[in-house]
């Protein structure tokens, strides 16, 4: 059985995007899913840009509200960003929560992109692996 992992952040538009696509082409048995507790209803195109480039871009993924998927069950709520860590809402059943905080490459060139990526790749992975007992 699959572990779930909710991926949360402000805008559900880059690193959520990124931690979603990495956890679901690199972990083995963990299926993640991403929302925003605002989210901005788009894919930041650098973010699309650089999963397309890395063979990991699935048409599923898109911004998304927090209400989509508020109902679901996770094994484990991961935030990536300080606010979304802040204003993370209770949901119906006790999860457990980490948060491993990246800088919103959002408004910045591709590199930055490509930096948040393999932040995400080498930090928070691990952890999630960690958290999960894989």
């Amino acid at each position: 059985m699959d572990k779930k992992v909710l991926i949360l952040c402000t805008g559900n538009s880059c690193r959520s995007i990124i931690a979603e696509a990495l956890i679901n082409a690199k972990l083995d048995a963990v299926v993640a899913k991403s929302s925003g507790v605002k989210a901005s209803g788009k894919v930041n195109p650098n973010a699309k840009k650089l999963l397309e480039e890395k063979g990991i871009w699935q048409n599923e993924y898109h911004s998304k509200t927090l209400e989509t998927v508020i109902d679901e069950e996770f094994d484990l709520i991961v935030t990536v960003c300080d606010h979304a860590n802040e204003t993370c809402p209770m949901f119906p059943k006790p999860t457990p929560k980490i948060h491993v905080g990246f800088e919103d490459p959002d408004g910045k060139g591709f590199e930055a992109f490509e930096v948040t990526y393999k932040e995400i790749e080498t930090i928070l992975l691990p952890k999630v692996k960690e958290v999960l007992g894989l």
